[in-house]
């Protein structure tokens, strides 16, 4: 494999305590990681929660990358060090619009800042945004009812659709640089990972709904649709999507290009019903397409119930409302197409990642209760 070892690699993990950014961060302080040895920052708004592995960064930075003069004064003084940033960071609203406008402002500022002087150290950044690339701003309340997707599987080369993204406006921003810094953009479905402070944590979110269902003895009924219940679906663990990150940082045909990045297997909804069953200790609930239930509304008032949860078992603090994204996880599992990406660019290109999803998911479960988050 061709890598790039001019000098020392320093990364800045911008986003480092969200699902990718803890697998980011325990990835590259393996002795095996490609390029290495790293030394390695991480950004996040917050102070670092007691289940990160804050052993593992050389230097915690704490800061709006919103805040355009913060950012400056932080950041650039370190520009002649970090060689290698790591985009995992992701400001959301609804309105498609507002978040192309808060994306771009914390992406534009860091770079600017990291590339404000002549001694700047920065070689590459790795951005990470999703398959909303080829589904469109489905959570957008005024333009979900318009978009069309691409069809399946995803390819990477598919044309932009018509309509706001704010990935397309990060890909840009970089794309500007790309006379003195390489890049790579990062694809990942469903992410599987390890972190209460990821937006859109589909599989912690279904956790919480079956300890729930458990704790007051309901029924753990399937919240999507027939399609999704029997179709073709593929997810991403983080330490696949990590391991490609630093992957495409060190290997120049990678450069400035775009890679999916999912486990490299499919499943149906049903199977991972099953599984999740097991872990939870919970029955298992054929889907009955004649049942109407919606587990927004059933989960509205259920907070108080996770409090519970979360005080018996002497778990890390959490708000059901802070973790969970019942309305994300409901517009997802009501798609009428298969959520299937094509691996077939990222191993042409020499990346062989690959996880086995049904083992994941144990795997899963198990890190989040080593970290007391889970019971």
């Amino acid at each position: 494999m061709e890598q790039a070892k001019a000098r020392q690699p320093v990364a800045l993990i911008v986003g480092v305590t969200g699902m990718v950014g803890v697998a980011i961060t325990e990835a590259l302080k393996q002795p095996t990681a490609l390029g290495g040895p790293w030394t390695v920052y991480g950004v996040s708004r917050r102070s670092l929660p007691t289940w990160f592995p804050s052993s593992l960064l050389d230097k915690h930075i704490m800061l709006d990358t919103l805040n355009q003069q913060q950012t400056h004064e932080i950041m650039a003084p370190l520009s002649s060090q970090i060689t290698h940033v790591f985009w995992v960071a992701i400001q959301f609203r609804e309105s498609e619009q507002v978040s192309i406008s808060l994306n771009s402002t914390m992406l534009s500022n860091v770079l600017n800042a990291l590339t404000s002087f002549p001694n700047s150290k920065l070689i590459h950044v790795s951005l990470q945004t999703g398959i909303k690339q080829y589904v469109g701003p489905f959570l957008d309340p005024t333009l979900s009812t318009q978009i069309i997707p691409h069809e399946s599987p995803f390819i990477e080369d598919y044309p932009r659709l018509p309509f706001p993204n704010f990935y397309h406006d990060l890909e840009d921003i970089l794309a500007s640089y790309s006379k003195s810094i390489t890049y790579s953009i990062h694809r990942p479905s469903i992410i599987i990972g390890a972190s209460t402070r990821s937006y859109f944590n589909i599989p912690l979110t279904l956790a919480v709904y079956a300890l729930v269902c458990k704790h007051q003895n309901y029924p753990f009924r399937y919240v999507g649709n027939k399609y999704s219940w029997e179709h073709f679906w593929d997810v991403s663990d983080a330490r696949v999507i990590a391991e490609q990150h630093i992957w495409a940082s060190v290997t120049d045909k990678a450069k400035n290009k775009a890679f999916n990045c999912t486990n490299g297997d499919v499943f149906t909804w049903k199977m991972i019903w099953k599984v999740l069953c097991d872990v939870f200790g919970v029955e298992f609930v054929p889907f009955d397409e004649e049942e109407k239930f919606d587990v927004v509304e059933f989960m509205k008032d259920k907070g108080e119930v996770w409090d519970k949860i979360v005080e018996e078992n002497g778990l890390y603090k959490t708000k059901m409302e802070e973790i969970t994204c019942f309305g994300a996880l409901t517009s997802l599992l009501k798609f009428e197409f298969q959520h299937v990406c094509s691996m077939n660019k990222s191993r042409e290109f020499g990346f062989h990642g690959y996880a086995n999803t049904l083992k994941s998911i144990p795997e899963w479960v198990h890190r989040l209760r080593q970290m007391k988050i889970l019971p």
